[in-house]
């Protein structure tokens, strides 16, 4: 329990940390589909987002670190549309998701699953989260929820823990595209929270049954089907490595040591986050301790 409210602090620390290191530039949103747009952060500490235009109003998945980051992503919108923005989706509850909640849309109906708002509620008493400010969920969830924006459903779901403990998937079917959240960074190791490394992989595969061209992660540039395949047999690959290590009881230690990655040797890594090889497959590790 003491190294898992570590992680969390750590999480903390470093969003409140980055929240004032965002760039001048102002990034435009991409089209990917019919009425569909990403929007790709020039800040790697601040999320990508995406949003669905319909003929009455928008729908936006994540909203940015902060108002800074909202405000830049709402000038994106904004070339596109002077609608309303009706709908926000929070993937999960980190603050680089959601910071800009009350910027993008003031009036918005917030979404997200359980777990989300209730843990975005209970860091939000935190005294180093006092700069952010939260707007939790108006609309939470379980399993899934479809939202019919004019003629476009929205899939959002839950594929059970993977990232944290309570990531939503938001899949546009008429589209075929997905926004990931953190469930999905391209050519990079992710941060891993209070989740599940097993069951992200089976999250993984689930998504990857559906008809995919375009996989929106939480940071750095937008994936395809093949770049959402690779990071999950990166993801599994780890996995069995650890598995097979601890089986034959061999220290953390040296499973660090003994990793054979060479394969994704163009994955950005990031030890100051405990985002590196080494880090994922710590928490393989304990994970797999835990197991019964």
């Amino acid at each position: 329990m003491r190294s898992l409210q570590i992680r969390h602090l750590g999480l903390t620390t470093f969003f409140v940390f980055l929240s004032c290191c965002h760039l001048l530039a102002q990034p435009a949103a991409k089209q990917i589909g019919k009425d569909l747009y990403a929007y790709i952060s020039d800040n790697d500490a601040s999320s990508n987002s995406m949003f669905l235009v319909g003929d009455k109003g928008i729908l936006v998945v994540d909203t940015g670190l902060n108002g800074t980051e909202g405000e830049k992503l709402l000038s994106a919108i904004r070339q596109i549309s002077k609608l309303p923005v009706k709908y926000i989706v929070n993937t999960h509850y980190h603050p680089d998701h959601q910071g800009g909640n009350r910027t993008v849309g003031p009036d918005a109906i917030v979404i997200s699953t359980d777990f989300t708002r209730d843990r975005t509620l209970a860091i939000a008493q935190s005294p180093s989260m006092k700069t952010f400010h939260f707007q939790p969920a108006d609309l939470t969830f379980q399993h899934k929820i479809t939202i019919h924006l004019s003629s476009h459903p929205v899939e959002i779901f839950f594929p059970g823990k993977a990232h944290t403990s309570g990531d939503a998937l938001v899949y546009f079917p008429d589209q075929q595209a997905i926004a990931m959240g953190d469930l999905f960074l391209n050519r990079s190791c992710p941060a891993m929270d209070d989740g599940s490394a097993e069951n992200w992989i089976h999250a993984l595969d689930q998504v990857l049954r559906l008809p995919i061209e375009s996989a929106v992660p939480g940071h750095f540039e937008i994936g395809t089907r093949a770049d959402l395949q690779r990071f999950r047999d990166y993801l599994n690959d780890l996995y069995q490595q650890v598995a097979a290590m601890k089986q034959k009881g061999e220290s953390l230690d040296q499973v660090r040591r003994n990793l054979h990655l060479e394969k994704y040797a163009d994955f950005r890594q990031y030890p100051k986050y405990e985002a590196t090889f080494a880090d994922n497959a710590a928490t393989i590790y304990n994970q797999l301790a835990l197991s019964p």
